[in-house]
């Protein structure tokens, strides 16, 4: 059985953001016969929109994902993975994960550019509704879970995060930042934890 990645962006981020282009090139040195399929979608417009396409590139092209599929969402992303992994039942990987994303953006009403690509975007009310209604209240399976957070990020509060993942696997570093600093050295371990037979 093919494994299957799918990495999650955070706000105002892209599939060119540090993180997913480090994740991308660590899945393309693998052998051929162990990498899994890696699918990094551009999260634009709406929550339910960049949700709708994330939802059907899954159902078109991983037959078990509570098997196969495990999502690797950062800050913003991490939302979004938590929710999507509650709906398949799949495993996710959360670095320095938005638990609250429609109080915590709130400050971002209104025109905003998206850091890496310069696209622009409004954030609206309608935008804290639609993210609020994909809060999960309670992990069915929090063993399914890899929280990964540094006490450092100098925008959401880890012990939120901590908080919230209680009983998942959890990796809470001092320092950092925001961005997980020395994300790299923590991709083998999530491969391994995707199920990715890199030994």
């Amino acid at each position: 059985m093919q494994r299957t990645i799918v990495y999650l962006h955070g706000f105002r981020s892209s599939p060119a953001s540090i993180k997913a282009t480090a994740l991308v090139r660590a899945v393309h040195a693998l052998p051929a016969a162990v990498r899994p399929r890696l699918h990094v979608p551009y999260l634009r417009g709406t929550p339910r929109e960049a949700m709708a396409g994330t939802l059907a590139w899954i159902d078109a092209n991983v037959a078990r994902p509570d098997e196969a599929l495990t999502l690797v969402g950062s800050s913003l992303g991490g939302f979004y993975a938590t929710w999507l992994a509650e709906r398949y039942a799949a495993r996710a990987v959360l670095i320095n994960p938005a638990v609250r994303p429609y109080d915590d953006l709130r400050a971002y009403v209104g025109p905003q550019t998206n850091l890496t690509t310069g696209e622009t975007f409004v954030v609206t009310e309608a935008y804290f509704d639609e993210l609020r209604a994909l809060a999960v209240t309670r992990l069915a399976h929090p063993r399914r879970y890899w929280l990964l957070v540094q006490a450092g990020d100098d925008v959401l509060d880890y012990r939120e995060a901590v908080a919230f993942y209680a009983g998942a696997h959890q990796l809470v570093e001092g320092g950092g930042d925001h961005a997980f600093a020395g994300f790299e050295q923590q991709i083998p371990a999530i491969l391994r934890f995707a199920g990715v037979d890199i030994d």
